[in-house]
């Protein structure tokens, strides 16, 4: 069974996207060569700057939506304190 993750990562304009994947290293490859989120194609190039390891593809789907109501800030705590 693939455990699955939920990611953080850092955009070349400073901003930050969240995201879950199977495979953190090979998502942010995909990231960088254009081929992820719309997102982050536009940001490139993104460095991985936070993630964590869920039981489940639901537990990391839950936590992703949660991740992404949190303010720029919050995140920024969360990024430092991890």
């Amino acid at each position: 069974m693939p455990t699955w993750s939920v990611y953080m990562v850092r955009c070349g304009d400073g901003s930050l996207y969240t995201g879950i994947a199977i495979d953190v290293e090979k998502r942010i490859a995909l990231h960088n060569d254009g081929k992820g989120a719309k997102y982050t194609r536009a940001r490139l190039p993104v460095l991985l700057v936070w993630s964590v390891m869920m039981k489940t593809a639901t537990d990391a789907r839950k936590a992703e939506v949660d991740l992404k109501r949190l303010t720029k800030s919050e995140k920024e705590e969360l990024i430092v304190n991890a």
